[in-house]
């Protein structure tokens, strides 16, 4: 292979994994969520048609759901096209990531696949491996009754027990033996039995029956799980006077920054916050065995960062989860946000974007390494801090620079880069910054794509592992 196509290679295959980082097909900021789709749907079959073994490895590279979806939809609609050499891995790799995808995803994904029809031998074999493997399948087929129902269908699952019965006639049956068939066929008759119910097939039936909203949420309150009492913190205080009880230590970090950027009341809870926030950093710097030296951190807080209206303050969220994580895993840490603010725990996103001055400040601390956290956009003058990054890296000394975007680019295919000669690195949540990190130093110039090509084959191995074995 000619060092110009290693170097294509190389190049296109970042693009694709940076972007399936940060793209997760909603609006942004600056663009609107069917431009995202176009361009996010252009990049996979491009990647598809041309690398379709890195395309498939993406998946062991830790990509978002979203794209995670999109690659095994992609993969099991063309198998023909699997190279013979390949198709075990590519199957493991699809069997293994369907197992880690949240269960509304991978039913949805399902239920996809057999609307188009794609019925050849490997993607009934998965559907069937997948259904048949739930830990908990009465409950799958009640919450997803009819992704179940029609992936069953569609991959030729014998369906042993009720199951039949109950995908085929519903509440419409005198009894079940089933417990959780039998609470959702009364629940269909009476208001009391739907509280048995998992929360999303309840709250249907609750407006069916007619159950005021604030009876509702106040008595279906010990079945919700922590994900559903943490979306529904707004609409239970806005029903109850008070929301659900939570607890911030059980969130992971991101999503816990995003719990307390929306927090109106977050300084009367400081301190309980910041240590659950501290404590969930440590957590996962503990996990991911990252340890840096000398580290500053320039953190954008500008106006874009309140994101948009389905990923609300989300880029402010992981500016600041990004900072807890950088800080538990340095040395020694220097945080600089764009508006210099007294605790980072009360920031909020205002004003334009001057990222040049606090470049220069972080520079000016000597660190080891430089991490820029921005959505690629600088207004304040606009394009002077890619020039300041353009001359620093031209001097001799200056320290290894990564930019850090959480937000995906629809016109560039990629997340928005400062200048070429700082690495940009899409990211879904700050958890996944030494990935990051490891990543931007395979977009230098210098890095041969047999280095990246090992670094892709020892993640592979690894996330076929055995969850046992994986964990150890």
């Amino acid at each position: 292979m000619s060092a110009a196509l290693d170097r294509v290679t190389r190049e296109d295959w970042l693009m694709f994994v940076n972007a399936c980082f940060a793209c997760t097909g909603q609006r942004e900021f600056y663009s609107d969520g069917h431009g995202q789709s176009v361009s996010i749907d252009f990049l996979h079959q491009y990647i598809l048609g041309n690398y379709r073994r890195l395309y498939a490895r993406a998946l062991a590279c830790g990509v978002n759901d979203f794209n995670a979806s999109l690659i095994l939809a992609n993969l099991l609609e063309t198998g023909k096209a699997t190279p013979a050499d390949h198709k075990a891995e590519e199957g493991a790799l699809i069997a293994r990531a369907l197992e880690t995808l949240p269960a509304h995803r991978a039913m949805h994904l399902l239920e996809r696949l057999a609307k188009r029809r794609v019925n050849n031998r490997r993607t009934r074999a998965i559907i069937r491996q997948f259904l048949g493997s739930r830990p908990n399948p009465e409950h799958h087929a009640v919450k997803y009754r009819r992704s179940f129902r029609r992936a069953a269908l569609h991959a030729h699952l014998r369906l042993e027990g009720e199951y039949a019965t109950f995908f085929l006639r519903g509440a419409n049956m005198r009894a079940y033996a089933t417990p959780l068939f039998e609470a959702f066929r009364k629940a269909h008759y009476s208001a009391s039995a739907i509280y048995e119910l998992p929360f999303s097939i309840a709250e249907g039936l609750a407006q069916k029956h007619g159950v005021p909203r604030d009876t509702f949420l106040k008595r279906i309150e010990p079945n919700l799980t922590h994900t559903e009492r943490l979306r529904l913190q707004s609409a239970s205080h806005d029903s109850l006077g008070a929301a659900y009880a939570l607890e911030p230590n059980k969130l992971p970090l991101t999503k816990l920054a995003s719990y307390i950027v929306s927090r109106p009341d977050r300084a009367a809870r400081r301190a309980e916050l910041h240590d659950a926030l501290w404590a969930s950093a440590r957590r996962a710097v503990r996990r991911s065995n990252a340890r840096f030296g000398k580290v500053a951190c320039v953190l954008d807080r500008s106006y874009s960062s309140s994101g948009s209206t389905e990923k609300r303050r989300r880029p402010l969220a992981v500016a600041l989860a990004a900072s807890y994580f950088l800080r538990a895993a340095s040395a020694e840490y220097i945080p600089f946000w764009t508006h210099p603010t007294g605790d980072e725990l009360l920031v909020d996103a205002r004003g334009a974007t001057d990222l040049a001055t606090p470049i220069l400040d972080a520079l000016e601390t000597e660190p080891d390494l430089l991490v820029i956290v921005s959505d690629g956009f600088d207004n304040d003058p606009p394009g002077i801090a890619g020039q300041v990054l353009q001359a620093a890296c031209a001097r001799l000394r200056v320290p290894p620079i990564v930019h850090i975007n959480a937000v995906f680019d629809a016109e560039s295919y990629a997340p928005k880069s400062l200048c070429r000669a700082v690495p940009t690195m899409g990211i879904r949540d700050a958890e996944e910054l030494p990935t990051a990190i490891l990543f931007a130093r395979f977009a230098r110039a210098d890095v041969h794509l047999d280095e990246v090509l090992a670094s892709l084959d020892a993640r592979v191995r690894h996330f076929l592992r055995p969850p046992t074995k994986r964990a150890a």
